[in-house]
């Protein structure tokens, strides 16, 4: 048989009383993609950063080509060849793209020049569209993963740890990120791809591995399996999903939400939003399809208050909330789920209570005598960790500690309280795992069909062919069209996100 590029053999890890890995045992061969399948919180990133030596193990042993290796740092892993771009970015924004890749890698005098040039012919060996002056903080979310991965292949990397690579990428991106995979592991390198998606795996991976309460519980060739058994795997049970045509009904000709010629522009630079007109009904799930960076960030922050308009009119209900903040307009019962959960929706080292009641505090329900009254806010957190299934023992939990699905659920259930008329949900499902996402769309649509009005911002063609009644195209802050869910197709959908017109030659 032949000896296994890394392999791990009974790995455990423990975090006081939790157990993170138990008894983990797999191998990887050269040439090899081979997809971590599992749940948030069913261990796939611990046991990847033990690897990468983030991570300490408490039992077990990791083998290169049959030997047995220590790993105590990344420092370490990266002198085994092992390099891991994680799901949430290394990289300092302040920096350009030469600087971050030459940081902790190059040291003494340092010949800006020729590494510039290097890097230059890295980029573009892989077929990388990236100017290596360019500062991070300017870069597209899909163009810092480049850099990330270009980071990880001037390290000279063979085993290429990728944890939720797609998790911010538009579905073209990913599919590029795809096609570099196949040909890196081609000239003879491996990668290890930690998802939940189960189109990815069966698109890209040659052996799964998926994982279910910190143990392996299937070890799968590709060809053995389907998206079905991988799920029932995952999940420990069969799966119902979200169906937006059990829920199905006549939409309110009655508008909720209208944005009349609404233009967003700082002085000087070009328009983020451009003469924006739109229409959302009541019981009316309107998605917003587009590459990420078109103005679906600021078309959600204009109407949540986060930003006022250049020009343009915002209406609800028939009332002028053009010129209203945020305040305001959570009292009128406007909730918002934002795309940067940890960075617009949290607060990191609050608990669950306490972030539960973010944007409600000053509310008389919560009070007494002047005070926050902990007894009716630790009762109502405690039905709301019933009714999202959220993973955590208590309401004083700090909400950092908790998985990113449950970190959504817990801004999720909050939002859809605030949201008495109007939900705007930015990427409602990014990074989030099988059982999550379903719930996070059945959430959706229960809210549809209580009357709410949905504004659904995705990169994820699926989920907005999914859930919307309308679709709305943004390309560079302008709307291409709006169009009834059965007028569009997947490729239609993708010339009027790349500024093709409808009727336009491709």
């Amino acid at each position: 048989m032949e000896t296994a590029f890394f392999e791990l053999n009974k790995i455990s890890k423990y975090f006081a009383k939790v157990i993170a890995n138990k008894d983990v045992s797999f191998s990887i061969q050269s040439g090899e993609v081979l997809a971590l399948l599992g749940e948030n919180g069913a261990g796939k990133s611990t046991i990847m950063k033990i690897l990468y030596g983030l991570y300490k193990l408490d039992e077990g042993k990791i083998f290169k080509e049959g030997k047995e290796i220590k790993i105590h740092s990344p420092k370490d892993a990266m002198g085994l060849g092992i390099s891991m771009i994680q799901q949430h970015f290394s990289l300092v924004s302040s920096h350009t793209v030469t600087e971050n890749m030459i940081l902790g890698n190059v040291h003494g005098v340092i010949d800006k020049k020729l590494l510039r040039e290097e890097i230059k012919k890295l980029t573009e060996f892989y077929g990388f569209n990236i100017n290596p002056d360019a500062y991070i903080r300017d870069l597209a979310v899909g163009d810092q993963q480049k850099v990330e991965i270009l980071k990880a292949l001037y390290q000279k990397a063979n085993l290429l740890i990728m944890d939720e690579p797609t998790a911010v990428l538009t579905p073209q991106e990913s599919e590029n990120l795809m096609k570099f995979v196949r040909e890196f592991v081609a000239k003879g390198n491996s990668v290890i791809f930690i998802t939940h998606k189960l189109k990815e795996v069966m698109s890209v991976a040659d052996r799964i591995i998926v994982m279910r309460n910190g143990m392996v519980c299937g070890d799968l060739k590709k060809e053995e399996t389907n998206e079905l058994d991988l799920s029932k795997l995952m999940i420990g049970k069969d799966l119902i999903l979200a169906n937006r045509d059990l829920t199905q009904k006549m939409i309110s000709k009655e508008v909720r939400l209208e944005i009349q010629n609404v233009t967003v522009q700082e002085e000087a630079e070009i328009p983020t939003l451009k003469d924006i007109s739109l229409k959302l009904h009541k019981g009316e799930v309107l998605g917003v399809a587009g590459v990420s960076g078109n103005g679906q960030e600021e078309l959600c922050e204009v109407i949540s208050g986060a930003i006022l308009p250049t020009s343009g009119k915002i209406f609800l209900d028939g009332e002028d909330i053009t010129q209203k903040g945020i305040r305001e307009k959570i009292d009128m019962g406007i909730g918002y789920v934002p795309a940067d959960r940890s960075r617009d929706g949290m607060v990191m080292d609050m608990s669950i209570a306490e972030n539960m009641i973010l944007k409600s505090s000053f509310d008389k329900k919560w009070q007494k005598h002047g005070f926050i009254d902990k007894k009716i806010l630790n009762q109502y957190t405690l039905k709301e960790i019933d009714e999202y299934s959220i993973k955590a023992p208590s309401p004083s939990v700090v909400i950092q500690d908790l998985s990113g699905g449950n970190q959504q659920k817990v801004i999720l259930a909050r939002e859809v309280d605030n949201g008495k008329k109007v939900i705007i949900f930015d990427q409602p499902t990014r990074g989030l795992d099988l059982g999550a996402v379903n719930h996070v769309h059945q959430v959706i649509l229960n809210e549809r069909v209580k009357g709410k009005s949905i504004l659904l911002v995705s990169t994820e063609l699926s989920e907005i062919f999914a859930l919307s009644d309308r679709i709305a195209v943004l390309y560079k802050g302008e709307v291409q069209g709006v169009f009834h869910h059965d007028e569009l197709t997947t490729e239609k959908i993708g010339l009027l996100m790349a500024g093709y017109q409808v009727g336009e030659e491709s």
